[in-house]
């Protein structure tokens, strides 16, 4: 039987995926991972800005998991920005030119590489954030049920 307080043992694509969140929660935005705007759809790293900006950001381990991933251009649509996530020793030179890059490591990133702006529309843009907070609410309430999160507290700022 494994130990509730034992950290879970993540894939690489997921520590890839929790340096991307560190990095970018230092700069005010707040993420979600394997969000599914749709059915279908499975986004490695969602994240909101400050200023409600959305970035999708995908998450690759490795050349096959890179070559492999024939759905990622039908993410483009659910985000202002799109950035790919890799490591220092993932061969850049073949991630599509018009799109973002961020070196990470399970602790930490840093953003090499903005791809364009491409704001979503208004009544998308709706869509979008209110799936988000439906789903990052959605999973508080399931750690507070099991008890692995406490009652609320204040907010830093």
């Amino acid at each position: 039987m494994r130990d509730e307080t034992t950290e879970p043992v993540l894939k690489p694509g997921q520590l890839l995926a929790r340096g991307v969140c560190r990095h970018l929660r230092a700069h005010d935005f707040v993420t979600l991972e394997e969000f599914t705007p749709e059915r279908g759809k499975r986004l490695d790293v969602m994240a909101m800005g400050p200023k409600g900006e959305l970035w999708v950001i995908e998450c690759k381990s490795s050349r096959a998991d890179f070559t492999s991933d024939v759905k990622w251009e039908g993410y483009l649509e659910w985000g202002d920005r799109y950035f790919w996530a890799v490591d220092e020793d993932f061969p850049t030179d073949m991630l599509p030119d018009g799109t973002g890059l961020i070196i990470a490591d399970g602790y930490d990133a840093e953003i090499l590489r903005f791809g364009p702006e491409t704001r979503l529309a208004g009544a998308r843009r709706k869509s979008v954030a209110q799936k988000f907070a439906r789903h990052a609410a959605t999973r508080l309430h399931g750690l507070r049920i099991r008890g692995r999160c406490s009652g609320p507290r204040a907010h830093p700022n």
